[in-house]
């Protein structure tokens, strides 16, 4: 027979527990239990919150997962999915600059802290343009395709198009590698010396291509392709 929450003394409930020692102090299933507030008839909310990270094999899926995925799992229905979107979202959005504090790219070390807790985990490469103003500034971000790096895919037309209507004096280049591992393949390197030669080109300087890993990144500028 399942236990319920209500038969765990108060003080030692997630909720409690994390108003007295605060939220570093619980586990990531009992800080989803507090987002989903409550179980089911059949089971406690921590236990929900425990077989729900099992099915997504801990939050590294879960941030991932869409509505639909999470209510096909018993016990989570659209109001449960929904709160956890929104606090995801929200974990989300405080990694990300709003206009008032545009984001500064001086250097390669800049340029991966700006996309890596984004891009480190994707399960697909994701080819994004990051545009900035002449004071370094991100003034806008464009994820230009998803899958494998191709220099036939990788249109400079895609990268630069977007960089002339925002203005941008420009670009850097960001793609990840879901191996975690940013060794540079040739189809990398190709892809960016084309880009550097047309942003020379047009007049919009294409200041990097970062390789991004899992907590490391490649800067293919330091590696002298840029």
């Amino acid at each position: 027979m399942a236990w319920m929450i209500r038969d765990v003394p108060k003080a030692s409930r997630p909720r409690e527990r994390l108003l007295s020692f605060g939220p570093e102090s619980l586990s990531d299933h009992e800080l989803l239990a507090i987002l989903l507030r409550t179980g089911t008839k059949d089971e406690s909310v921590v236990q929900l919150a425990q077989r729900l990270l099992r099915h997504f094999e801990g939050l590294r899926l879960l941030k991932d997962a869409t509505a639909e995925e999470m209510t096909n799992i018993k016990g989570i229905g659209p109001t449960k999915a929904a709160q956890i979107l929104a606090a995801l979202e929200l974990g989300r959005r405080i990694h990300q600059p709003g206009y008032a504090e545009r984001y500064v790219i001086r250097c390669p070390e800049d340029g991966a802290k700006y996309v890596m807790e984004d891009m480190r985990f994707l399960s697909q490469e994701h080819f994004v343009a990051i545009y900035l103003n002449t004071k370094n500034q991100v003034i806008y971000r464009k994820t230009v395709f998803i899958g494998s790096l191709n220099a036939s895919i990788v249109h400079p037309r895609e990268v630069f198009k977007e960089a002339i209507k925002r203005s941008a004096a420009s670009v850097i280049c960001v793609h990840n590698h879901p191996s975690g591992d940013p060794t540079p393949s040739r189809e990398d390197i190709d892809v960016t010396k084309r880009l550097a030669e047309c942003g020379r080109i047009i007049g919009i300087e294409l200041l990097d291509h970062l390789i991004i890993g899992d907590q490391k990144f490649i800067s293919l500028k330091e590696k002298g392709y840029v």
